[in-house]
């Protein structure tokens, strides 16, 4: 395969793997490290994500076969890691940290900077609620160990409320939305293209956005047998590359990159060019550095402080920055 635009050639990759594999045990078993064959990838992503990203913008001629599998949220791609089931994944500071604290075999190894205006509570079209201090005694969906049930703790502390105030109710995304269209919710804090969905299916209304709540990172997290492995670590940094080039080409290529995803995700594509032209910052990929960990930190003294978590934990042991040089390149 010759070299083109979209990231590594395939010589380049498997020098890669080759150099990696160097320092690999297999090598005293006379395994020669130029002979490494790619690694396949078990890669998570929400619907209309980075394989569609990746194809639009010309980038998914990978040197090494990937298995996309689709989630909801990231807690689930947390479990499915450390289930043995996947190498990559990314979602909020919030399921790795959980993740973190139940022991999942779980590594940070790359950082998304994103937006964080599609993070919001929603509220029936014609709900009479105009604060988040009206959510008192309200039912409220959420998704347990997100960035929603974050943000919701702020926001209600801000205004001298906490969970124990509302009647909070952790539904997966499907089931949540399920339960906002049948008008079982006052309240749902929700992320991503159901904010959309339910302002296009349902008349929902923004009653407030996480912007100010959140850091806007997204982490890439890897299972520690795919770092540890030669070629699943070379065919991992070449992803990264070819990912921090579709970022790009999304930011040039707006209205491209905004009809085929409306296809994708069944939204009008007015709906989505709305979200792209409201983010709250440029979606890019960066390494791991210590702001980043510092971030996630926070999180973890927050949920601390407000009784979410039993302990203090230390995050830092939860972070890997073995993919530097590939982000940083």
């Amino acid at each position: 395969m010759s070299q083109h635009s979209g990231g590594l050639s395939r010589r380049r990759f498997l020098a890669g793997s080759a150099g990696a594999m160097a320092m690999a045990p297999l090598l005293g078993h006379g395994l020669r490290a130029e002979a490494a064959a790619p690694g396949r990838l078990r890669v998570a992503q929400y619907k209309g994500g980075d394989r569609l990203l990746l194809e639009a913008a010309g980038l998914a001629d990978t040197p090494y076969p990937i298995d996309w599998a689709e989630f909801a949220s990231g807690n689930l791609m947390v479990e499915a890691m450390n289930g043995g089931s996947l190498d990559l994944a990314y979602g909020s500071e919030i399921p790795p940290l959980f993740g973190f604290i139940k022991g999942a075999r779980i590594r940070v190894v790359g950082v998304i900077k994103g937006d964080v205006n599609e993070q919001t509570v929603l509220v029936p079209k014609d709900s009479p609620i105009r604060s988040i201090a009206d959510l008192k005694g309200k039912r409220v969906g959420y998704v347990r160990a997100t960035t929603t049930q974050y943000y919701l703790t702020k926001m209600l502390a801000e205004v001298g409320l906490s969970f124990a105030d509302i009647e909070a109710i952790n539904l997966s995304v499907p089931d949540g939305a399920a339960a906002f269209r049948a008008g079982q919710l006052d309240a749902w804090a929700i992320y991503g293209y159901s904010v959309p969905l339910a302002q296009t299916s349902a008349g929902a209304r923004v009653l407030k956005r996480a912007n100010g709540y959140l850091s806007g990172n997204y982490l890439f997290f890897a299972a520690p047998e795919a770092i540890a492995d030669a070629p699943r670590h070379a065919a991992i940094a070449d992803f990264f590359v070819r990912l921090q080039k579709a970022f790009a080409w999304r930011q040039a290529n707006p209205e491209r990159y905004a009809a085929v995803l409306a296809a994708e995700i069944g939204v009008p594509v007015e709906a989505v060019l709305a979200l792209l032209r409201n983010e709250s910052q440029v979606r890019r990929l960066v390494p791991v550095d210590d702001a980043a960990i510092h971030s996630q930190q926070d999180v973890a003294d927050t949920f601390f402080k407000a009784g979410v978590i039993e302990r203090p934990v230390d995050v830092r042991p939860l972070w890997d920055g073995s993919f530097a040089a590939a982000l940083a390149d």
